[in-house]
């Protein structure tokens, strides 16, 4: 792991590969941190150079505590990409990373050269959305990260994917409650990117788990259905988290869209 110091802050990251190689730019979700990229930096690092950050308020990036704004992770991202001497990139996010990788395309279009989306969805929050996001960063704040991890860890996970399951729990046991109640207050504002999707002009690929329930295959249907040049991708036995629940799978898949680019 390597830190920067960029926007006020320290933002941990790894970053593997050469330096000339393309480079694929990875956004975990909340409440997640790198790690979760792990496989990904290990499968493509031979033939690009793969950047994952720590979101602002996870992992080895500094907490902000109140409301972290999607722009602002957005040019958290920007400002490392900057710092790093990459221009170009692929992005990809999962979930919460996902949406924050289309709010990097709303802001700096021209320096994506591929959008991976998975497990994740583009309409802004209901009303209802909104009171019960930030009704859980206030638990969050109050009672730490343990109960919600026990109560979402099968949604998350699927039960069957045993080893996933643990690693997942582990890493949102670990994750900051004021960095983690911060992202959800801005979640709860976020814009709605639907129309934005129509107007990528890169290569995309939308993956999905099968059994995944908070982002159903539905929702990866309507992505990819906006998105002027993508892929739809299903995982099959897999729920919210196909990178580590089948990463054999979601790799075939990311492959061959970097394929594209």
């Amino acid at each position: 792991m390597a830190t920067a110091q960029l926007n006020g802050i320290t933002i941990g990251y790894d970053d593997e590969g050469e330096a000339g190689a393309p480079a694929l730019v990875l956004l975990h979700g909340h409440p997640f941190d790198r790690s979760m990229w792990a496989p990904q930096l290990t499968a493509f690092s031979t033939t690009h150079r793969v950047i994952a950050p720590d979101l602002r308020g996870y992992g080895a990036t500094t907490v902000v505590p109140g409301t972290t704004a999607f722009a602002t992770f957005a040019e958290d991202v920007a400002a490392l990409l900057d710092h790093l001497g990459v221009r170009e990139f692929a992005l990809g996010g999962l979930s919460m990373g996902g949406q924050i990788a289309m709010e990097c395309h709303r802001l700096f279009p021209e320096r994506l050269t591929g959008l991976l989306l998975a497990d994740t969805f583009a309409t802004a929050e209901t009303p209802e959305g909104k009171v019960f996001r930030n009704a859980l960063a206030d638990r969050l704040v109050a009672e730490g990260m343990k109960g919600y991890a026990d109560e979402v860890r099968d949604k998350m996970v699927a039960p069957y994917n045993t080893e996933a399951s643990a690693y997942v729990h582990r890493m949102m046991l670990a994750a900051p409650p004021e960095g983690a109640a911060a992202a959800l207050r801005g979640r709860a504002e976020r814009l709605d990117y639907q129309a934005l999707l129509t107007r990528v002009t890169v290569p995309s690929l939308v993956v999905v788990g099968r059994d995944d329930t908070y982002t159903p295959v539905a929702d990866a249907e309507s992505l990819h259905a906006a998105l002027p040049d993508s892929v739809l991708h299903v995982v099959e036995s897999s729920a919210h988290m196909p990178n580590l629940e089948r990463p054999a799978d979601f790799d075939a898949a990311v492959r061959v869209w970097l394929a594209r680019i």
